[in-house]
């Protein structure tokens, strides 16, 4: 079982917080469309025949694909690929493209799940962070995104920013909640190198981000929600029993996956390659013939790593038998001697053969990994 993620590398504006790979030009997108469906073709023998449980369109901003471009990109994959009849597809998507006839266009493609970028419904924090969308249209696509008989709606929502209060994340969460919306993944505002906001606050311009107000909304973001009934299936990530994301946890449980379009990584359990982060040279190296990608085969050290970095970010833990069996019982046993000092700190815990993190660990989640590494 594998998936397949295809990244479209454009967007109207650049919000400041954004470090992912994209152009605000949309000149080269009927180029860039040409040069997606030939790297398909460039990378037809990459899974090794898997069977495609989950496709998977962001960026970028995927929702400025027209409905050919989707239905061409969908038809190569399903005429290239073993692809299952129930088949999970997301396409992310902002509020301000989602109208009723982009909706309607967008479920005639085949596409049921959205992956809509809310970030939140509160106006000042939109124009914070120079959103393309205002709070009225926030509210309005997910309204009819629903009314069109889209079920499998995620929305994503950031705290922890300077113009975000307490007051204002409970409203967040709670419209979120009185909405439907059955998955939400929830991300702290993060300073990345090289961003405008990082600019902005190096330049005084913009107020810093606050840890402390992070982690205060992180703590009430699950209480919230487990109240509310969702499971804190990883991380980032809540959803009602039965709407997980499946493409996602398919990365989390170590499943193979192919990466289209600039940027975009691939991994098939031995090693891992990623595209050019750069729109010109991929399309002209994909004109080539040539897959533009850079590959890492993984050592056996790499593997136990990576597993403890992402099985730790999920409700299902670390599992101590399986990594008996993959990495050697040395290793299983290393695990259980390092984490007894977690353990007493309040941080982690055992059920039966798991090992995993309680609500306390789960602030320090990437720390704790990297402190279990080999």
């Amino acid at each position: 079982m594998a998936g397949i993620y295809l990244h479209i590398p454009f967007c109207k504006q650049a919000c400041y917080y954004c470090n992912f790979h994209f152009s605000t030009s949309l000149a080269r997108k009927a180029e860039m469309v040409q040069c997606l469906l030939q790297e398909i073709d460039l990378q037809k023998d990459y899974l090794g025949g898997e069977r495609i449980e989950t496709i998977y369109f962001g960026g970028g901003t995927p929702s400025l694909l027209d409905t050919g471009e989707l239905q061409l990109l969908l038809s190569r994959l399903y005429n290239t690929f073993d692809v299952a009849p129930d088949v999970e597809i997301t396409l992310e998507a902002n509020p301000d493209d989602l109208d009723i006839a982009k909706l309607q266009a967008l479920r005639d493609a085949g596409i049921n799940r959205l992956s809509i970028g809310i970030q939140s419904f509160h106006q000042a924090d939109l124009q914070w962070m120079n959103r393309a969308h205002n709070s009225q249209q926030a509210l309005d696509c997910i309204a009819q995104a629903q009314q069109l008989g889209f079920r499998n709606i995620t929305i994503d929502l950031i705290y922890g920013g300077p113009t975000l209060t307490d007051e204002g994340w409970r409203q967040n969460v709670e419209q979120a909640i009185a909405l439907g919306v059955p998955h939400l993944s929830c991300y702290a505002l993060t300073v990345e190198p090289g961003t405008a906001l990082d600019h902005f606050i190096r330049k005084k311009k913009m107020e810093a981000t606050d840890p402390d107000k992070a982690a205060r909304h992180f703590e009430q973001l699950m209480q919230w929600l487990e109240a509310a009934g969702y499971e804190h299936y990883e991380i980032s990530n809540f959803a009602l029993p039965g709407w997980h994301s499946r493409h996602n946890s398919s990365y989390w449980q170590g499943r193979s996956y192919l990466g289209i379009g600039p940027s975009a990584h691939s991994f098939n359990g031995h090693s891992r390659q990623w595209n050019v982060a750069n729109n010109a040279a991929y399309i002209k190296r994909i004109t080539a013939g040539e897959i533009p990608a850079e590959i890492e085969s993984l050592t056996t050290d790499m593997q136990f790593n990576e597993y403890i970095m992402t099985s730790l970010r999920t409700s299902a833990g670390c599992n101590l038998e399986w990594v008996a069996e993959k990495f050697g019982a040395d290793q299983s046993l290393r695990l259980q001697q390092e984490s007894k000092a977690l353990i007493a700190k309040g941080w982690m815990e055992y059920q039966g053969e798991t090992l995993r993190l309680t609500k306390a660990g789960r602030l320090f989640a990437d720390g704790i990994a990297a402190d279990l590494f080999i």
